[in-house]
Parts: structure tokens; C-alpha cells; sequence
């Protein structure tokens, strides 16, 4: 089995900074490209950053200069330093990861997500 456990949400105030984490465990041997994703309420999930196993960083453009990915290869962690949060920000962020890993039918390949974390941007 494979776990991602997001941590690092909580309530800031506008113009304020949060440090997202994410940690992968159980039987992956290959994290491909990992990511984080965030859904408001009544919105859909988007894409907010990914980073590749080589580092190569992508960013949604709402993100751009104010949001910074980063990922331990070594440790299977991943995070996501926020800053010059907006009201906008606000949303249920995820972890993801497309990962390669043994299971009792050899090895798969496949894309996970964790239960999320919060983050509020409010004064």
C-alpha cells in the first residue's frame, strides 16, 4: 500500500506565509512527477504545482512568484512554501503523486492522492 500524508494547513492572514508538506511511504520504489492540487468550495480541483524527480517546477499561473515547490528524492517528501497569501487561497490543498511501486500482482504504476489539508487566508 501507499500513503500520502499532507500536513502544514492552518488559517493566515492575508499577505501571510504557510509551509505545506507531504510525505509518501509504503511499497513505491519510483516517484514520477509530484504535485500539488487545491479545490475551493463549489469549485473544481486545480492544478497548482508539480515538480518532476529531476526538479523541473510547474506553476499555475494564479501561483507564479509567490508559491515555491520543492521535494527530497531521499526522503519521499514534498513541499510547498506559500507566501503573499490571498483571501483567493483559500481552498482544501492535496498531494499527488504518480509513483511506480510492488504490489501481490508485481510492480504497478499508478497516481495517488492524500486526504488534504486546509488553508485559510482570512483577517
Amino acid at each position: 500500500q501507499v500513503q500520502l500524508v499532507e500536513s502544514g494547513g492552518g488559517l493566515v492572514q492575508p499577505g501571510g506565509s504557510l509551509r505545506l508538506s507531504c510525505v509518501a511511504s509504503g511499497s513505491m520504489f519510483r516517484i514520477n512527477v509530484m504535485g500539488w492540487y487545491r479545490q475551493a468550495p463549489g469549485k473544481q480541483r486545480e492544478l497548482v504545482a508539480t515538480i518532476t524527480s529531476g526538479g523541473i517546477e510547474n506553476y499555475a499561473d494564479s501561483v507564479k512568484g509567490r508559491f515555491t515547490i520543492s521535494r527530497d528524492n531521499a526522503k519521499n517528501t514534498m513541499s510547498l512554501q506559500m507566501n503573499s497569501l490571498k483571501p483567493e487561497d483559500t481552498a482544501i490543498y492535496y498531494c499527488n503523486a504518480d509513483l511506480s511501486f510492488h504490489s501481490n500482482w508485481g510492480a504497478r504504476r499508478g497516481d495517488f492522492w492524500g486526504q488534504g489539508t486546509q488553508v485559510t487566508v482570512s483577517s
